[in-house]
Parts: structure tokens; C-alpha cells; sequence
């Protein structure tokens, strides 16, 4: 008895569940809310469900479902919506149409919050990394952008010592230097690199924006205007904006693999080129994954997103691969650089954005994180027989074999001329990044933010698979050639207030700034750089070590002040004002000003202008710099320089102290909305730059024309050339800059066409040669050659342009992008190798002719299809360059034999799309 009383009372608690939880059918509709349109394809699932179900043709949905469930609806491009029943069995959901592009809340260019992208007062571009990422091969953040923004510009160097191992793209053909890079709002540090050796953007440093894995991204915007007055040193083109994602309650995994396949120039494809290194019909393979995770900390508003990444890309190899002259791209064998391609990398990383609110009105935010890079690539290659000296030898001059190193040409013969070696360079990068800050809005209508920003890169060089000659040890394979660092530190307090009662609204903001930077140069072990025979070469072959007398230890600070106010003077005309006051502990002080105005002449049209002066201020990279490579000529050993600004050399020579670089930047434009589907924006720039700094031309101490101060400097020092950094340049770039947006709906269908171009031209007004290099004109040529000059000129093409073609439907979306690259002239360094009117004689020496190289403009055609399989897995395929197309051949046609006189030592310069071809790429995406 006591067990069915039991029994019957279980059953009795039970009838409730019972009841709740029985199901039932729930119909309804989906459709647009304001034309009233059915929405086909639209998702309706349950909250902490798999189950789910689409709309119909007509917008209709039928899903098995208790009364009391929570139903989640969404559609590409509206607001998701959630709803808890209340009993009912059926519910129509009206959905709201998401912001267009133009009605974006941004951050940069304005301190004003709330302003949207509509009402800037300069052009700013808005990528949204996650539409972007899924339709490319590309998995790295510059290469990203450098499609997916107008003005921005950036080409793979190969080549280039450490500017082969970070990705630096420049805004509006300007140096890398010259934009500056924030996080959040917040300043950035650049790279501890300067480019010296072979590469554009020579002498500049800049910020690796590959630091940062683009899964932790949300949004970047790219203000194309000169922001020195609101944002201090750097912002001359530009600044560019990452804001990083704060989303909770979703969990990302994402993975892709990607891969180069080219017939043209893989030596794979023509294997008995033995005189080529290669590896796969496939190279270049990388797979990369991260991991995002958002989740709150119990109270409303707060957020942690924490992001891990991983990459590892593999090498590519790149030669012509047929030796007939006649042939479109036909080359001579390339005994300069025989492992011609792309270096590999391994990159792992994470990042956190967090936030907290400790009342309703005062929060605390912390953003940061750790990146770890491994890269290596090919040096030029050393060969036997044109430099013996290069290489480990017996007490009877007989060159010593070490296996897996010295490489045979000719599988045939073992005769000392068909040997050679392909030194490695390596490098380890860290980049570690910690932002605080407390941030507080008064009832008064004041907010104020107090942040603490601090960042370090470290880049630290080795040599592997080579040798030091001098040193007589052939299995001593591996070198530590030492590195730099660089460390910033930047605290700022900003005020804001939004005033009513002046015209027709105002909003003051006024500010504080500290910086503390940091540069050390350490020297390798000495191994790495030292002589210990004077009949052969020093040092680690590749990539000599930085020696002792090389080493600083420097650092400066700067304070700075500013304001900036914005005038409604109308409810249609917005004016906005800038003033920044700045002095650096050493080279001074420096005032720079904006003013920009909107005009809405409608909703739908505004005219927008501004006038700015701005500054770079040289980096403690430029100023402290030193190298010093012991060379053996005759038996005779003597140094080659890169002198710092301090250094006795670079005073006798009357190399000023390094000075801030000064500019004028105007633009003005308009943006239309047309309608709800059509945007177009247009703007012209112009911007005038002083004293740009550059790495100058070699000095050499034999030459009796120079002045006997600089000579008898160099001889008392015992350095045969030396160089310097110089502020010697004054260029002006102008420019126009077009984007057209079309976006359009039609039931289950998705189109888009997007169309942006950048139409760019500098023009170098003066070079600032020093009084004691200004005597003759072969110096004021060898302190800036016409080569180094063309390199200048050519740091972006003069027309890029993008066409984006996309239609979706339901769950598929297809898309091709496009993408053209204007002619590009570089100059070669000549048959003297000076790069003064370079000229090389003709393949049969009848005579001579200008070492000129013509990229001539190419289209690019990219392709890629997305298909969600389920609401939490989604598939991206795709190519990139499917047509193979690569730059024109680095060479002066008729004189082919003189074809890797260039900067990458390879068939062509790093120019327009690269020179690695087609690439094919998966990726996979899950979301829960």
C-alpha cells in the first residue's frame, strides 16, 4: 500500500512538467517591417536548441515547439530578434533592417561620441574583418586590408633581410612610418625594425599590423585624412583604427589552409633546373586557426573576450623557368638567388579586451596581448666561383663539403664552380601590449577616460645553414646576429563635454599625453661579425652579426596638450577644430592645427573638406641605428657603415640632427546616399611633406673629391663606406579616392557590388643635400641616387582599383573581387651598381641602355563561395588570382643577361599583386 501511495504521489508531482512541457505546432510569418515583404530563408530556432527551421516562399515557418518556448529569428542583414511565448500558438515577427555602412558609430577622427559615419568630417573606411576573412586566401590582417581598402597599399618583400618577416602597408603612397596605428583609440607601438637593405619605405619603420590575430577583431576603420593635430606624431596619411570585438555568450573556432599553385614559375614544374631550390607543385601551404570566446563577469555590461591564434605558412619558389630570350618569360639561369620566394613563418598569439562596470557611470577597461613570430628565408645565394672567399676551405684552398648545406648544381660533375650555399635568415619577433584605463560620465554631461597604454617588439636575428668563412670552422652552421628592441609607453587623460546653448550644439574635448619610448640595439655573439683571416669574408654570410660599437641604449620622452571642438553652426553644417602642442626631450617642440566642416545640403548628401598640418617625429630607430660590416678587399679590411646620428662620421659628413618631418594635408569630397541600397563617396587629397627622412646613398673614403673632413673621419675609423639618415627629402602626393557601396535585397536573394579606387601621383619638389655633399653633382647623386628616388616615387601604383561582386542566397553566397594594379617604373642599380642613370649594356654589348623596369598594369581575379551548412557551421572555398597572373619581368628587354640586377634578386621587383600566382583556400568556420 505504501508503495502505490508513493507511486501515485511521484505521478501527481509530475502532472505540471507534464503539462509544460508538452508540445505543440507554432506557426507564423517573417517579412520586412517597413516594405512588409516576406523574408524566404529566414532562421527561426529554439534558445539552447538544435532545433530549427527556415522560412518559406511566402515567409511562413512551422516549427514543433512548447507554448511557453523562446523563439530566435534571423536573417542576413536585420536584427535578430528573441520572443518567449506566452501560450499562444502562433506569432508574425516584423524584422528591422540593420544600420547601413554609413550610419556605423565610429571612433576614429572625431572625439565626439555617437558620431556616425555619414556625418565625418573626413573619409574613413570601415572593414568589417569578419566579412572580410571569409571570402580570401589571405589570413593575415595587411594583406586583408590592402584588398579591401582603397588607399592602402603593401607588396610581400623577398629580399630584404628583416623586412622580409613583418607585413608594413602605407597609407595614400606614403611612407609606413607616416600612419599611425591605434587599438581601441589607443596608440599602438611600431616595429623595432628599420628597413635598410632592398626594400620600399627604405629607412622607415612602421607597426606590424600581423601582431594581431584578426579573429579578435570586430571592425577597422581607416581615416584617410591627416590627423596630427588630434592624434600627434604619425598620423600624417592617416590613422588606422582596430577596434576589437566585445561580443559575449558565443564561442568561434575558425580553421583554413591555403596553398600556391603556379606552373609558371615553381621550379617544381622543370625539375632539371637543379641550380633551383624547390619543394612542392603546391608551396606556400599555411594553415591557421584561432579561437574566440566572449563571456560576461555577472554583472551587466561587463565583458571578457579572449582570442588565441595560431599560423604557419610554408616557403614559396619562384624563377622563370624557360631560358630562351625571345620567350615572353624567358631569363637567364639565376645564379644571385637561387631560393628566390617567400619566407616561412610560424605565428602564435592571443588577445583579451575587457571591461567592467563598477557603478552605472564609471568603468574600467583592460585590452592586450602576446604574439610570437618564427620566419625564415633565403639570403642571396654564395657561389664558388665567382666568390671563393665566402666559403670554408682546406690548408690546400679546397672547399669543404658539408652535407645538406653546400648545394651541387649539376647532379653530374663534383667540380668546385657548380657549388653553392643559400645562407638562412632568421628571425624571433615578440610583440607584447597592455592597456588599463578607468573611464567615468558625470551627471553634469562631462566624461573623462585615464588610460595607460604600453607596448614592446623585440626582433632578434640569426643566421643559420651559412658560415663565417674567416673563421675556418665548417660545421659552426648557426649564428646569433643579435637584434633590437623597442619599448613605448603612453598615458593620456581626456575630457569631453557636449554643450547646448552655443549655436546649435557643441562638444568640447581637451586632453593630456606622456610618451616614453625606448630603443636598445644588442650585438650578436662574436662569431657572428668577426674576422679571423684576413683573405676571407667576415662574419655569418647572410646576415653579418651587429657588433659591439653597434650597441645603444636610448630613450626620450614626450608631453603633449591638445583640444578639439566641434560646432553644430547648423542643424545642416558641422565645423570641427583641432590644436595639439607636443615637445620631445630632443629635438623640441612642435604645434599643429585642423579644421574640417561637413555640409548635409540634404539627408542624403554632405560636402565635407579639411586643412591640417602635421608631423612625424624621426624615431629613435632613425636617430640610433648603427651597423658596421667588416669587408676584405686586397686583403685590406675596412668597415661598411650605417652611421647614427650622433656618430663623428655623420657630423663631418654635415648631417644635421635629425629633425621632425612637416606636412600639409587638404581634402575635400562628398558623401551620397542615394537611396537605401546605393552610397558613393568621393575624395580628393592632397598632402605636402618637408623633410622626409631617408636612408642616404654610400660615401667612400677613397673618393679625393669629398671633403677631407669626412674622409680622414672615415680612415681614423677605419670604414670604407658609410651612410646615413638624413631628413632629405620634400615630396607632395595628391590624389583621388572613390568607393561606390550598392546593396540590395529581394526575398531570398542578396546582391552587392562594391567599387573602390585609389588614383595617386608624388612628385619629389626638393633634396635636401648637406653644404659638404652639395659640392658636385656625382655627390648630391650618391646621397640620393635616381634609383633610390624611383623607389620613392613607386611606393604605391598610380591607379588600384577593386571591384566586389556578391550574390547570396539563403545560405550560399558566391563572389568574385577583382582587382587592378597601375603601372609601376622601377629602376635597376646599373652595370656600376651605383644607381646614378643606371644603364647595362645589351645582350650582344653593342651598346647600352637605361636599367629601367615597366610593370605594366594587371587585373586580378579572385573568387570564393560561403555555404552555412547549419546555423553554427559555415564553408568557405575559394581561389585567389585565378588566372595566374604575375608582374612583368624585371628585366630591360634586349638586355636579359643583366635581369636580377633588382632589390629581390628574382625575375621581377616585389610590385602590384606579388609574384606567387594562384592560391586556393578552404576554410571552415563553427559558432556556438
Amino acid at each position: 500500500m505504501k508503495k502505490v501511495l508513493l507511486y501515485s504521489a511521484c505521478m501527481f508531482m509530475l502532472i505540471p512538467f507534464f503539462s509544460v512541457a508538452q508540445t505543440t505546432i507554432i506557426t507564423g510569418k517573417v517579412y520586412d517591417s517597413k516594405t512588409g515583404e516576406p523574408l524566404v530563408g529566414a532562421n527561426v530556432v529554439l534558445l539552447n536548441d538544435v532545433k530549427g527551421t527556415l522560412t518559406d516562399l511566402s515567409g511562413n515557418y512551422s516549427i514543433s515547439a512548447t507554448n511557453k518556448s523562446t523563439l530566435v529569428i534571423s536573417y542576413l542583414g536585420y536584427v535578430t530578434q528573441t520572443y518567449q511565448l506566452q501560450g499562444e500558438t502562433s506569432h508574425n515577427f516584423g524584422m528591422v533592417a540593420e544600420q547601413t555602412n554609413l550610419d556605423q558609430v565610429i571612433v576614429v577622427g572625431s572625439r565626439r561620441p555617437g558620431r556616425i559615419l555619414i556625418e565625418s568630417t573626413s573619409p574613413v573606411d570601415v572593414v568589417n574583418i569578419k566579412q572580410q576573412t571569409g571570402s580570401t586566401a589571405r589570413m593575415d590582417l595587411t594583406s586583408i586590408l590592402n584588398y579591401a581598402a582603397p588607399s592602402m597599399n603593401y607588396n610581400k618583400q623577398s629580399g630584404s633581410d628583416g623586412s622580409d618577416h613583418i607585413e608594413l602597408a602605407t597609407l595614400r603612397g606614403l611612407g609606413p612610418d607616416q600612419s599611425l596605428v591605434m587599438i581601441n583609440g589607443k596608440r599602438r607601438h611600431q616595429t623595432a625594425l628599420v628597413s635598410v637593405f632592398g626594400t620600399r619605405g627604405r629607412g622607415n619603420s612602421g607597426t606590424d599590423l600581423n601582431a594581431f590575430p584578426a579573429a579578435a577583431i570586430d571592425r577597422v576603420e581607416i581615416l584617410r585624412d591627416g590627423a596630427s593635430a588630434q592624434y600627434g606624431s604619425d598620423a600624417i596619411a592617416g590613422v588606422i583604427n582596430l577596434i576589437l570585438k566585445k561580443n559575449t555568450g558565443e564561442f568561434s573556432f575558425n580553421a583554413g589552409y591555403s596553398g600556391y599553385y603556379d606552373k609558371k614559375f615553381n621550379p617544381y614544374f622543370k625539375k632539371e633546373l637543379n641550380q633551383y631550390v624547390y619543394e612542392k607543385a603546391l608551396d606556400g601551404q599555411t594553415f591557421a586557426a584561432d579561437v574566440n570566446y566572449g563571456f560576461g563577469l555577472g554583472k551587466e555590461g561587463s565583458f571578457v573576450n579572449l582570442t588565441l591564434h595560431y599560423l604557419d605558412g610554408g616557403k614559396t619558389y619562384r624563377q622563370s623557368l624557360d631560358q630562351n630570350f625571345d620567350a615572353e618569360y624567358g631569363l637567364p639561369v639565376n645564379i644571385y638567388r637561387r631560393a628566390h620566394g617567400d619566407g616561412s613563418l610560424t605565428s602564435i598569439g592571443g588577445f583579451l579586451n575587457a571591461e567592467y562596470p563598477l557603478s552605472e557611470k564609471l568603468k574600467i577597461y583592460s585590452f592586450g596581448g602576446y604574439n610570437l613570430k618564427d620566419a625564415d628565408s633565403y639570403a642571396f645565394t654564395r657561389n664558388f666561383s665567382a666568390k671563393p672567399d665566402r666559403f670554408v676551405t682546406d690548408s690546400s684552398d679546397q672547399l669543404i663539403i658539408v652535407k645538406d648545406i653546400i648545394r651541387n648544381s649539376d647532379s653530374t660533375t663534383t667540380a668546385n664552380a657548380d657549388q653553392y650555399y643559400n645562407p638562412h635568415i632568421q628571425t624571433k619577433i615578440k610583440d607584447f601590449s597592455a592597456a588599463v584605463g578607468i573611464k567615468r560620465e558625470f551627471k553634469s554631461g562631462w566624461n573623462w577616460d585615464l588610460s595607460n597604454v604600453s607596448g614592446q617588439n623585440d626582433f632578434h636575428f640569426y643566421g643559420d645553414q651559412t658560415f663565417n668563412a674567416s673563421s675556418g670552422n665548417p660545421n659552426k652552421n648557426h649564428f646569433d646576429d643579435g637584434g633590437f628592441s623597442f619599448f613605448q609607453n603612453t598615458s593620456n587623460f581626456n575630457v569631453s563635454k557636449e554643450i547646448s546653448g552655443i549655436l546649435h550644439g557643441m562638444n568640447l574635448a581637451a586632453g593630456a599625453e606622456y610618451r616614453m619610448e625606448q630603443y636598445k640595439l644588442y650585438a650578436g655573439e662574436e662569431a657572428s661579425y668577426k674576422n679571423y683571416n684576413d683573405a676571407k669574408a667576415t662574419g655569418s654570410q647572410g646576415f653579418p652579426g651587429y657588433q659591439p660599437n653597434d650597441a645603444v641604449n636610448s630613450s626620450r620622452s614626450a608631453s603633449a596638450i591638445y583640444t578639439d571642438l566641434e560646432f553644430d553652426v547648423t542643424k545642416a553644417w558641422l565645423i570641427n577644430t583641432a590644436i595639439r602642442l607636443e615637445n620631445y626631450s630632443d629635438f623640441g617642440f612642435t604645434h599643429n592645427y585642423k579644421i574640417a566642416s561637413i555640409y548635409k545640403t540634404n539627408q542624403n548628401f554632405n560636402i565635407r573638406g579639411s586643412l591640417s598640418t602635421g608631423f612625424r617625429a624621426p624615431s629613435l630607430q632613425q636617430i640610433n641605428f648603427s651597423s658596421t660590416f667588416t669587408t676584405v678587399q686586397g686583403g685590406t679590411i675596412s668597415e661598411v657603415k650605417i652611421a647614427p646620428n650622433d656618430n663623428v662620421i655623420t657630423k663631418a659628413a654635415g648631417i644635421p640632427k635629425l629633425k621632425e618631418e612637416k606636412s600639409i594635408n587638404a581634402n575635400i569630397g562628398y558623401s551620397w546616399r542615394l537611396n537605401n541600397n546605393l552610397n558613393i563617396s568621393y575624395d580628393f587629397y592632397w598632402v605636402k611633406i618637408k623633410d622626409r627622412v631617408v636612408l642616404s646613398g654610400q660615401f667612400d673614403a677613397s673618393d679625393n673629391t669629398l671633403d677631407t673632413a669626412l674622409t680622414n673621419a672615415l680612415k681614423d675609423l677605419n670604414v670604407g663606406l658609410a651612410q646615413f639618415f638624413a631628413n632629405a627629402v620634400n615630396t607632395t602626393n595628391r590624389g583621388i579616392d572613390i568607393v561606390i557601396d550598392y546593396n540590395k535585397k529581394c526575398g531570398a536573394s542578396r546582391y552587392r557590388l562594391l567599387t573602390t579606387a585609389n588614383f595617386q601621383r608624388m612628385s619629389i619638389n626638393k633634396i635636401n643635400v648637406p653644404n659638404k655633399l652639395n659640392d658636385t653633382e656625382s655627390h648630391q647623386k650618391q646621397f640620393l641616387s635616381d634609383r633610390e628616388q624611383a623607389f620613392i616615387l613607386a611606393s604605391a601604383p598610380p591607379v588600384k582599383m577593386g571591384i566586389n561582386l556578391e550574390y547570396g542566397y539563403k545560405k550560399l553566397t558566391i563572389g568574385t573581387r577583382l582587382s587592378y594594379f597601375g603601372k609601376t617604373k622601377i629602376l635597376g642599380y646599373g652595370q656600376d651598381g651605383l644607381g646614378i642613370n643606371p644603364t647595362v649594356p645589351t645582350d650582344d654589348e653593342s651598346r647600352n641602355v637605361p636599367d629601367s623596369y615597366l610593370y605594366n598594369g594587371k587585373w586580378v581575379t579572385d573568387i570564393y563561395l560561403s555555404y552555412s551548412i547549419t546555423k553554427n557551421i559555415n564553408l568557405n572555398l575559394g581561389a585567389d588570382n585565378l588566372f595566374n597572373i604575375h608582374p612583368d619581368l624585371g628585366a630591360v628587354k634586349g638586355a636579359k643577361w643583366w635581369a636580377f640586377n633588382n632589390e629581390t634578386g628574382g625575375p621581377w621587383d616585389a610590385v602590384q599583386m606579388g609574384g606567387n600566382g594562384l592560391r586556393l583556400f578552404g576554410k571552415l568556420g563553427l559558432t556556438f
